[in-house]
């Protein structure tokens, strides 16, 4: 079946070491990794090796629950990570997250702007507010109230691209012969302030292939849609049925309509995490051995999902058929339905564990084929643009998808074969924008 329209797929990058918190641990890793500006690079290659059209990289300087034993979630600094990376990649997108709440815009203006300068045009920018009070100490202050977070980041979104489009698009002569450096003219003080935030300007970059940085958001609040719809070129969502992804991607279409954009501008793009193996078992024993340290907390969990009690030193037997006439899916948690799925298929206490019911995103252990259905499902049913994808260890499980889910996405029609622009712009589909957006300032 051929599709004209492609998914979108990005990775998420965050510590280098993968998306189990055991992946460190494993023999063919080096436990160095997390200051490994090199592993980060490779891992990036093996990402535009399958002609993914970004990496995604979060960030949120916040207190690591376990430091005892798990490394932190996010790299050690987002920018210096998408540098190295810039330097070592040609086509692949580089997004990454930078707080609205605890930054000031001329300073994100310049770092990203830079950066799309650095990689020829393939700069993102996620463009979050904070509200993590540990995120909060750090700064010496408490997190605002939503109203004043989310009032602060449209202000600073629009300071900040004001202040991208400040150096004119034609404003860099480096005429040698004549002497002008620039057409003086074009390059201007955008002298905005808010309530919330200010800036005198202009930002001394010139314009970069794609113009400037395209905008990210993440969340799924209704804050989160006004600002997006405003906003965004793409969303990275969470969402754990083919429903809620749909209702989602209609929300931030409806919000972008309400804006004056035309909502096919924001693509939105939910997670999916991934152990890829030959087969289900096999996946499964990968994840046993990755996650199995978190069982004990995550059968307490379980249970709440359920309904009932499971007891924790019969890890390797199934549910009763008693426990499952009673068990019910928790209406609080969108896991608990698929958690009552898996526990149906008579898969042990332990397996169903490790197909990872109580993760953060959906998740695939076992074949390729499994992937590539769950994408295409949600992708055929409008649920999702596309995926980020986390893979369970970096070193091996990046590679495992490259080769094994994206030909089958190909061969569907489903991906691109090749990049064909050499911009995050031209890669998304974004139109063309630089300074702020005429419909949406006005």
């Amino acid at each position: 079946m051929n599709h004209s329209k492609k998914m979108l797929l990005g990775l998420h990058l965050g510590n280098g070491y993968g998306s189990q918190s055991g992946a460190w641990r494993m023999p063919w890793v080096d436990p160095t990794n997390y200051t490994s500006f090199d592993a980060r690079v490779r891992q990036a290659q093996a990402a535009e090796r399958g002609k993914f059209q970004f990496i995604f990289l979060p960030d949120g300087p916040s207190a690591v629950a376990d430091i005892a034993n798990e490394p932190p979630h996010f790299n050690l600094d987002v920018m210096m990570t998408l540098a190295a990376v810039a330097r070592s990649t040609e086509r692949i997108g580089l997004v990454a997250t930078g707080s609205t709440t605890f930054n000031e815009p001329f300073n994100l203006a310049r770092q990203f702007k830079a950066l799309d300068v650095m990689s020829h045009g393939r700069a993102g920018w996620n463009a979050v507010t904070s509200s993590g009070e540990d995120v909060a100490a750090n700064y010496g202050r408490q997190i605002p109230s939503s109203a004043d977070r989310y009032g602060r980041a449209h202000e600073f979104v629009q300071l900040v691209q004001a202040l991208w489009g400040s150096w004119g698009k034609d404003a860099w002569l480096h005429d040698q012969e004549s002497g002008q450096f620039a057409n003086s003219d074009q390059i201007k003080p955008i002298n905005l302030r808010g309530k919330f935030v200010g800036s005198r300007g202009p930002l001394y970059i010139p314009p970069s292939e794609q113009g400037q940085p395209i905008i990210f958001h993440a969340g799924g609040s209704p804050n989160a849609h006004e600002l997006a719809g405003r906003f965004a070129n793409a969303v990275i969502g969470a969402s754990f049925t083919i429903e809620d992804a749909r209702e989602q991607r209609m929300a931030f279409r409806n919000a972008a309509e309400r804006a004056g954009r035309d909502p096919d501008e924001i693509k939105y793009i939910p997670g999916l995490m991934t152990t890829i193996a030959k087969d289900r078992r096999t996946a499964l024993d990968r994840r046993i051995a990755l996650a199995e340290r978190s069982f004990p907390r995550t059968v307490a969990y379980l249970q709440h999902m359920l309904g009932i009690r499971v007891d924790p030193n019969a890890l390797d037997q199934p549910l009763s058929a008693s426990q499952l006439a009673a068990a019910r899916p928790s209406p609080r948690d969108p896991r608990s339905a698929h958690a009552l799925k898996i526990a149906q298929e008579g898969w042990s206490v332990r397996d169903i564990l490790a197909h990872g019911v109580i993760d953060y995103h959906p998740v695939i252990v076992g074949p390729p084929e499994e992937a590539a259905n769950h994408m295409q499902a949600w992708f055929e049913a409008g649920a999702a643009d596309g995926f980020w994808i986390s893979s369970d260890v970096n070193d091996d499980g990046i590679d495992a998808f490259v080769d094994g889910v994206v030909p089958i996405l190909q061969e569907r029609g489903l991906f691109q074969l090749d990049y064909e622009g050499a911009t995050l712009r031209e890669h998304l589909g974004a139109p063309v924008q630089y300074g702020l957006d005429p419909r949406v300032s006005a």
